[in-house]
């Protein structure tokens, strides 16, 4: 696909945020995700092409890091996690559960291209234990049922908000705008940390 003239000056703002322009290779990543879905040779050529590195240094990176990816993805795509504390709490049998409810597997989509499901080594959320994320948003102390009930919002176009963040939950293409910095104004909405991830900040000004 060729790139508007309004795309390639997004991928100018964003290389002129960093002092070195091969810095800014994550970030273009993230954004030519917000555009296709999913990071496209195109995408790495224009990266590869706007940071004067070669394609192979571009594709190094977006096939280091797995929040990059190389094919299409659903609309919502639920990272279930299954590292040790998640997996103790119920996180293996959530993953069981949603496999067999959407007949998809690890890395695959739901024929009506809304939901894809990923096993996630870890979602960086162990006091909320099990934790599933759609789209990089959280959701917290999840059961079978609640994950059953996420999906089928998700698939009919009406997904529950995330446990912490804003208040509506965005899709796949608008949080990876948000990931190459771009803007989307609800930062401020909904909680962030939550009283768990809290606790031992609060016990030390006490003094305790």
């Amino acid at each position: 696909m060729a790139y508007s003239s309004e795309q390639l000056a997004i991928f100018d703002s964003i290389i002129a945020r960093y002092p070195r322009k091969r810095s800014a290779i994550m970030p273009l990543l993230h954004f030519v995700q917000s555009i296709s879905g999913y990071v496209t040779s195109e995408g790495i050529e224009a990266i590869a092409a706007k940071l004067e590195l070669s394609t192979a240094e571009v594709t190094a990176v977006s096939t280091f890091y797995t929040q990059y990816k190389p094919g299409p993805v659903g609309e919502y795509h639920v990272g279930i996690c299954t590292n040790t504390l998640c997996a103790v709490m119920g996180g293996d049998a959530i993953y069981e559960a949603i496999t067999e409810h959407l007949g998809i597997s690890n890395d695959e989509t739901t024929s009506d291209g809304k939901v894809s499901l990923e096993r996630i080594e870890c979602n960086a959320a162990c006091d909320y234990a099990p934790v599933v994320m759609v789209n990089w948003e959280f959701y917290d102390n999840q059961t079978i049922q609640s994950v059953k009930d996420l999906v089928d919002g998700a698939r009919a176009g009406n997904p529950p908000a995330p446990t912490r963040g804003p208040n509506s939950l965005r899709t796949w293409k608008e949080n990876s705008a948000v990931l190459a910095g771009l803007t989307d104004g609800l930062a401020s909405e909904g909680p962030s940390a939550g009283a768990a991830s809290l606790l031992g900040l609060n016990l030390s000004k006490e003094g305790k």
